[in-house]
């Protein structure tokens, strides 16, 4: 399958997953610093105190990237590196770290792509009440507006939130990330508060005035398969269908949220106008994907009356159902709903049990992995979605929040005892994929 040229190849990261240097450089503690010390939390303990120490590893890492050839790098701005507190006096220590990081890839020809919230609240806004607290998302549009102005002209296109649905609900309802708060009420409050912040931050861009750049949310999607045709299935299907796609994606898209979360009370959180703030016109929809859902109706669930469980065969290390077609109908679906609407699938991957052997990794379950999943986005392409790059999650082995450094699913293997890098026989694969932008004749290296 050809590549078509404009067709974006990329590789992201996280600032938390990756960068460590948690106390250096005047940078305060976010609330992954606060979570991941509270025992019991992450597995073995781990934290993101040293990760893959890209802040000062950060030249070696965009030498690889180069070496891979890639397009575009997609990373995310620590919001606490450069507002300690939140708000307040800017760290000029941290903002020039990322503008060092930046002048790297401009160098090296590859194109940045920042995400100003990837899950890292600074913990003196969280000791404030956090998301929950509607000052919140005027805090971030200051921080965004910081950002734009000090480094927008470098960048050339901006995330503003990584996946709002896992900060509200695994956040706040089931308590399994940061801040570990397990109330639905919070819940509703802190979704409402994160896109408010989208939109604020929208409004900063144009106000920016930054005419060669673009900007864009990031979702997790979940392709939703019912079990049936019955009636009772395809209802289950699509409570579940508002509750884990279009909590996030109606608001920004069409102004207003699911029935579902309107029955469950978010209006009471919403003041006039702000349906119009967090639905002004984006300039493209980033879509993470990993994994599809199977519902049938279970009348023992009070909300949903549906039953979730795994799709395909084959799992992952993480333990996800691997099913690449249901990425492309994820895309076709969105490109039938908003054809305007330019998609990035701007996350996919997958973790497998690597082993370094004589000083290499061979893992060809990933790169069949990320050859369905790509060969799959380009048939979405290809049948007229607007779909305009493709970026693989991960660059390296990085923290990989509760399930710390125990799951990698990283191009390069990353050996923490001494923060060597190694490139599996997948970065060498797709490092093809990017020269020779074509698939089919690259499936093995």
């Amino acid at each position: 399958m050809q590549i078509p040229k404009d067709f974006v190849l990329g590789a992201a990261t996280a600032a938390y997953q990756v960068e460590g240097a948690a106390w250096e450089g005047g940078r305060g503690p976010s609330i992954w610093d606060v979570f991941t010390h509270q025992p019991g939390r992450v597995d073995h303990g781990d934290t993101g105190d040293t990760a893959c120490d890209h802040y000062h590893l950060y030249r070696e890492d965009v030498a690889l990237m180069k070496d891979l050839g890639l397009d575009c790098y997609r990373f995310s701005v620590s919001w606490p590196r450069l507002f300690p507190e939140g708000s307040g006096p800017l760290n000029v220590a941290g903002l020039d770290f990322y503008r060092r990081l930046l002048d790297e890839l401009l160098e090296a020809g590859i194109q940045p792509m920042a995400t100003l919230y990837h899950w890292d609240l600074p913990q003196a806004l969280q000791d404030k009440g956090g998301w929950t607290q509607r000052d919140t998302a005027y805090r971030f549009a200051e921080y965004a507006d910081v950002v734009f102005a000090r480094l927008g002209p470098l960048i050339a296109r901006f995330v503003t939130l990584n996946e709002p649905w896992c900060s509200a609900v695994l956040g706040h309802v089931t308590g399994e990330h940061a801040p570990g708060i397990q109330d639905y009420n919070s819940a509703l409050k802190a979704s409402h508060h994160l896109l408010l912040g989208h939109g604020l931050a929208v409004q900063a861009f144009r106000e920016a005035g930054l005419d060669n750049s673009a900007v864009g949310l990031t979702n997790i999607l979940t392709y939703l398969r019912s079990r049936t045709l019955s009636a009772d299935d395809r209802s289950a299907a699509v409570k579940a269908d508002s509750l884990l796609n279009r909590w996030f994606l109606n608001p920004v898209v069409q102004g207003s949220y699911p029935r579902l979360l309107q029955a469950m009370g978010i209006y009471e959180f919403v003041r006039q106008g702000d349906m119009d703030v967090i639905s002004q016109p984006m300039d493209f929809l980033g879509v993470n994907y990993y994994r599809s859902t199977v519902v049938s109706y279970n009348p023992q669930d009070l909300l949903l009356g549906a039953a979730l469980e795994e799709y395909g065969e084959e799992r992952t290390d993480m333990g996800w159902g691997i099913d690449a077609e249901g990425l492309y109908l994820t895309l076709r679906d969105l490109g039938n709903q908003y054809p305007s609407l330019p998609i990035y699938v701007t996350e996919s991957g997958a973790s497998f049990p690597d082993i370094v052997e004589d000083g290499k990794v061979h893992d060809q379950r990933r790169i069949h992995y990320l050859a369905q999943h790509l060969e799959q986005t380009l048939q979405a392409r290809a049948t007229g979605v607007d779909v305009r790059g493709y970026f693989v999650w991960s660059l390296m082995d990085n923290f990989e929040w509760t399930k710390g450094y125990s799951n990698r699913f990283g191009l390069y293997y990353v050996d923490y005892s001494t923060q060597k890098r190694i490139a599996k026989d997948s970065a060498r694969w797709y490092q093809q994929v990017i020269s020779s932008r074509v698939i089919d004749s690259v499936r093995s290296v």
